[in-house]
């Protein structure tokens, strides 16, 4: 049967058994994994402030303070429960993160022997608090960001008062930020207004330098305010705050949608909306919004860049500090959506070639790429763009490829796959693989190719599938990888 882009067939494989057929690079065949980076960042999601109240719920699972108690090999958003379980899924399946969730009727802490105390933690999200911190948590928080801890504050719009205490996210991070023990003179350079912006698409600025902006998971182009609101910066107080993303018609230091901060050795990142962070999916009973998944916006970038940054990942943003400079390079793995899991975004396709369908077997998890296999003349492209850090001497990238054939032919290739590098004018710089009919086997084999000749550049890695008008060939990849060291 042939493949059709609504409906796609599982195909027999004709031909089996025969070995990679290379152009220009070797491949090392294998059905491992993907390698992953040495450094694992260990996060720390709040639910100790109310964050589940009334329709809020901003946990990545209700397994807690372990989410792998839920599903320990999460593969979709449904594995995990929560609206904020894309979010953790996506961290888990890179197997660069830990994370924990501190939970109700915990408390922050700082130096202390409880397994969620910040001392044991990188970064620290504070997805929509809805009630005060207490003064020892104020404290712990401050402390731990003024050592190199990363903190993530989301907030809402101001009224937001889910659990009618009196105190919405607005009033709880303003308070965190102006009566602490530990520094109450703007330490991060920013104050969050008290407005309730009910819509709008926030722009990024242009900044290639920026890992928040470009970093590992994708470029950010806009987010989402649906009931939000904004911070005004205040570089007097504190120089390295940084406007990333704004509402439209604004700039500098008001309007600001997402910022980012330094304090102390610490990294700081404020959004001011819950709703992008939400995916729609979470606890009987919640009404949700997938912001997560928003066409509109890059809101999944976003968060994840941020995680990334926060942690430790990427150079620094904004006027310095938190480490990860660039005469240093940060063990990461670089590509966005790497194995398809988000469906169509970061990666830019032929229409149809990202999907979960049951026509052929994805290596790991539901999505895949699949290009080709339409028994006519057929050119499919599949295309991400990384930037390789300079200091990186070590740059590999790997996936994993299953080759389905109708061909009968053991001597013609009719049907090809290469795959390239390219600069940012489409020049091809490298042809490290060509694949064709004449690799059809059952299941998949991976590829690995050294990319360490490209450190310092921006760089599109381009797949471009090739049919032939008579028999298919669909040429499947799942699983990338780009590891740098």
């Amino acid at each position: 049967m042939l493949r059709s882009r609504r409906s796609r067939h599982r195909l027999t494989t004709a031909l089996a058994g025969f070995g990679l057929l290379l152009t220009g690079a070797a491949v090392q065949v294998g059905s491992g994994t993907a390698a992953h980076a040495a450094t694992t960042h260990r996060i720390l999601f709040d639910n100790a402030h109310a964050e589940t109240a009334g329709n809020a719920d901003w946990i990545i699972s209700t397994s807690q303070p372990d989410p792998l108690g839920q599903d320990s090999s999460p593969s979709a958003e449904t594995d995990w429960t929560g609206a904020l379980s894309s979010w953790g899924v996506a961290l888990q399946k890179t197997g660069d993160y830990s994370l924990k969730t501190l939970p109700s009727g915990s408390g922050l802490s700082y130096g202390g022997s409880s397994s969620t105390d910040l001392s044991n933690f990188d970064t620290l999200v504070l997805p929509e608090p809805n009630t005060l911190f207490t003064s020892a948590e104020k404290t712990a928080i401050m402390n731990f960001v003024k050592n190199g801890g990363g903190l993530f504050m989301i907030s809402d719009h101001t009224g937001s008062d889910r659990n009618n205490d009196g105190a919405d996210a607005v009033k709880i991070l303003n308070d965190l930020m102006t009566n602490n023990s530990v520094d109450s003179t703007d330490p991060f350079g920013f104050s969050i207004d008290s407005l309730n912006i009910t819509s709008g698409y926030p722009a990024a600025i242009s900044d290639s330098t920026d890992p928040v902006l470009h970093g590992s998971f994708g470029t950010v182009t806009k987010s989402l305010i649906a009931n939000g609101t904004t911070a005004t910066l205040k570089p007097a107080d504190n120089s390295s705050v940084k406007g990333l993303l704004y509402r439209s018609g604004y700039s500098g230091s008001t309007g600001a949608f997402f910022l980012t901060s330094t304090f102390g050795s610490g990294r700081v990142a404020f959004w001011g909306d819950s709703s992008p962070i939400d995916d729609g999916t979470g606890q009987s009973g919640n009404t949700l919004y997938d912001g997560w998944n928003d066409s509109g916006a890059t809101n999944a970038a976003l968060a994840l860049n941020a995680t990334a940054w926060l942690a430790g990942s990427g150079t620094s943003s904004g006027g310095g500090g938190g480490g990860g400079g660039t005469g240093s390079c940060t063990a990461a793995q670089l590509l966005g959506n790497s194995g398809f899991e988000s469906g169509n975004s970061t990666w830019s396709a032929t229409s149809g070639v990202i999907t979960d369908s049951t026509g052929e077997p994805a290596r790991s998890g539901s999505y895949y790429a699949w290009l080709d296999g339409n028994g006519t003349a057929t050119t499919d492209t599949l295309s991400q763009t990384v930037t390789i850090p300079s200091a990186c001497t070590s740059a590999k990238l790997s996936f994993s490829l299953h080759v389905d054939t109708a061909e009968t032919t053991t001597s013609t290739a009719y049907d090809t796959l290469k795959v390239q590098v390219l600069n940012g004018s489409g020049t091809v710089l490298g042809t490290l693989a060509t694949y064709s009919n004449l690799n059809a086997a059952s299941g998949y084999t991976q590829g690995s190719f050294d990319l360490s000749g490209y450190a310092g550049q921006t760089v599109t890695l381009k797949f471009t599938g090739t049919e032939g008008s008579k028999y298919q060939t669909s040429f499947v990849v799942d699983d990338t990888a780009l590891d740098v060291s």
